[in-house]
Order: structure tokens, then sequence, then C-alpha cells
């Protein structure tokens, strides 16, 4: 695994929840939980950190999107059956009104 995202995992194990989608804040909380004397290391772990959470939440709203979209598809269908059940009644009901008309 590379350097930069076995570094950016041990930190995220311990502290994910003081990172957030936003660089410059990762980069301040890096600073908090870890020590990294080195300016690029520091600016890539947290770039890396960043690029990850944001993926997550890509990804969560894509997944829930899915869901909703496979709500809505079920409602649908449901109300397809509603409504043919009731043209079915009307459609009965119009043939007992003929009926007693002739």
């Amino acid at each position: 695994m590379d350097r930069i995202k076995r570094l950016s995992y041990e930190v995220l194990v311990d502290h994910k929840a003081k990172f957030g989608l936003d660089f410059a804040d990762n980069k301040k909380a890096l600073n908090e939980v870890s020590i990294v004397r080195s300016k690029s290391l520091k600016n890539k772990i947290a770039g890396y950190i960043t690029k990850f959470i944001k993926k997550e939440v890509r990804e969560a709203k894509e997944k829930q999107s899915r869901i909703d979209a496979s709500k809505s598809e079920q409602q649908f269908e449901k109300r397809s059956e509603m409504v043919e059940d009731e043209i079915e009644t009307v459609e009965g009901e119009i043939e007992a009104v003929e009926a007693e008309i002739e």
C-alpha cells in the first residue's frame, strides 16, 4: 500500500470525525492529531484524506439516490395497480348498468 494511503488510513481510524470536505481544515486537523514535519508530506496526506472523504460522501449520495429511485418505482407500481383495480371496478359497473338497460 502506498505510504500516503497508509498514513492517511492510520489517522482516519482514530480521528475520522475531525476531518471534512475542506483541504485547509483537514490540514489544521492533521496538525492537531499528528506530528508531520514535512510540509509536502502533510499536504499529500491532507489531500488524500480530503479526496477520500469526498468520495465517501459522493458514494453515499449515489446510494441514497438509488434507494429513492427504487422507492419511487415501487410507489409507481402500487399506484398503477390501484388504477387498474379502479378501472376494472368501473368497467364492471358499466357492464352492470348496460345489462339493466337491455
